[in-house]
């Protein structure tokens, strides 16, 4: 019986084995279909790649890339080599554009690719084949990089599309290439005193903002060949040349400070300011001289002639000082201008004085009696303003006498008594009051000076300006 109550034991026992080994099978069977199903990427042909699966670690790299340069174990908010000398930090411009120069704010926008080269060896790493590790802006905000700002900037920015245009670059022995893309609107003290006819001398300033120079040490890293430029087209300008040198800056609370220089020289084009302003006005001055071939008694004609080059010359000059900042000296264009404009005004003054002087001429021949009894004045400046010729009769400009002709020695010598007939030419030089009273007795002679002195001086004028501002 013993052997029988063993017997049925070891039974049950084997029994209750199979049912809880039954009751386990269907869970990790599940399990299993579950981590098949979560791994399906990696199923290429019903078949998992388990090597790739082993390679995915992208979610922990840029964990991998701290713990690789040590970064938790460093204290970056002080810069590199600190109590020592001043860290060395190499610094390469690429200008990209420049977007716009503003004479009415007195400043340019420059896009460019600002470059910072230092060593530290806080992020060196070990490697077997020496390549370096090139990391995005997210890495940037955990280790120290130079503090660098635009002298006299108005605004920048960084690019961020489509994502920060930052580039970080470690190299196993520590030395680190940090570059960014960003555009500045910087101040440029321009010179207009020659405006259109000059040349602008701008300049970008590179500084340290915390750092002075025990501390860091800005330089240009290849020299004069750390400054490169694309090929750059100004509608306005041409760039003659770029410069880069380095200087210091004193601030009496802080002390002295590198400082480095983008320098370009903009010369201005001529063209469009000869097509906007300055062939519009020598053409207003050459028709203003056209009333000097109209009939003096033409009223009507000559003054609306008149009225009109002035209003436009008001115009021109308007529009150009509009465009340009409100400065307290006075540009070349200015003097061109107004002067033009002076040229201008003259010509209506000069019919003003021509319509005056044959009013008076007119007058003297009414009070002399050479006009007709049946003249009506009335009528005859009903229409103009003056008398008209071919109403009264106007006594013409007499000849020389004929007994001046003669030898003064042989002919006698006129009775002290006899005056001069009027108009007749005499030997000796004639004042300046007898000038002026003959040019009011014969009125017509002011246009026919005028035709002549008008373009003279305005082509003396010319040849200077030129000479002085080209």
């Amino acid at each position: 019986m013993k052997v029988d109550l063993l017997i049925g034991l070891a039974l049950a026992a084997a029994s209750l084995v199979a049912m809880a080994t039954a009751t386990r099978s269907p869970g990790r069977r599940k399990h299993k279909e579950v981590f098949l199903g979560e791994s399906s990427k990696f199923n290429f042909g019903g078949r998992i790649d388990y090597k790739l699966k082993r390679q995915d670690a992208t979610k922990s790299l840029l964990i991998k890339s701290e713990q690789l340069l040590r970064i938790e174990e460093h204290d970056f908010a002080m810069r590199p080599g600190f109590g020592g000398g001043a860290i060395p930090v190499g610094i390469d411009v690429q200008v990209e554009s420049i977007d716009s120069i503003s004479e009415v704010n007195m400043d340019f926008t420059m896009t460019l690719y600002l470059r910072h080269y230092w060593k530290d060896e806080r992020l060196a790493f070990p490697s077997q084949n020496n390549q370096s590790r090139t990391f995005d802006s997210r890495l940037v905000k955990k280790i120290w990089v130079p503090d660098v700002f635009f002298v006299h900037s108005k605004r920048s920015f960084i690019h961020d599309t489509t994502m920060e245009n930052i580039m970080l670059r470690v190299y196993p022995d520590g030395n680190i290439l940090y570059s960014v893309r960003v555009t500045v609107t910087a101040l440029c003290s321009m010179d207009f005193s020659s405006f259109p006819l000059d040349t602008q001398n701008c300049s970008l300033e590179l500084e340290s903002y915390a750092y002075n120079e025990n501390d860091l040490m800005l330089y240009w890293k290849n020299g004069n060949d750390s400054l490169r430029t694309d090929e750059i087209v100004l509608s306005q300008f041409f760039i003659e040349h770029f410069q880069a040198f380095s200087g210091l800056a004193f601030y009496s609370s802080t002390g002295w400070y590198n400082r480095l220089f983008i320098n370009f020289i903009l010369r201005r084009h001529i063209f469009f300011f000869m097509l906007q302003t300055y062939f519009p006005t020598m053409l207003m001055v050459v028709l203003s001289w056209v009333s000097f071939w109209i009939d003096r008694r033409a009223v009507p004609a000559r003054v609306s002639l008149g009225i009109t080059t002035v209003l436009t010359m008001s115009t021109i000059i308007t529009g150009v000082s509009s465009s340009m900042p409100q400065v307290s000296y006075v540009k070349a264009v200015d003097i061109y201008m107004w002067t033009s404009f002076l040229f201008v005004f003259l010509s209506v003054i000069e019919y003003a004085a021509v319509n005056y002087c044959t009013t008076l001429e007119e007058m003297r021949k009414m009070r002399r009696g050479n006009i007709p009894s049946t003249f009506n004045a009335s009528q005859a400046m009903a229409f103009d303003g003056c008398f008209h010729d071919n109403d009264m009769e106007l006594t013409p400009f007499p000849r020389m006498a004929a007994t001046l002709a003669d030898d003064p020695l042989t002919s006698p010598s006129p009775s002290p008594d006899i005056r001069p007939t009027e108009g007749t030419r005499l030997r000796r030089q004639r004042s300046v009051r007898q000038n002026v009273d003959l040019l009011v007795n014969n009125s017509y002679m002011i246009d026919s000076y005028s035709r002549l002195a008008f373009p003279l001086s305005y082509l003396l004028f010319n040849t200077i300006y030129w000479c002085l501002y080209s």
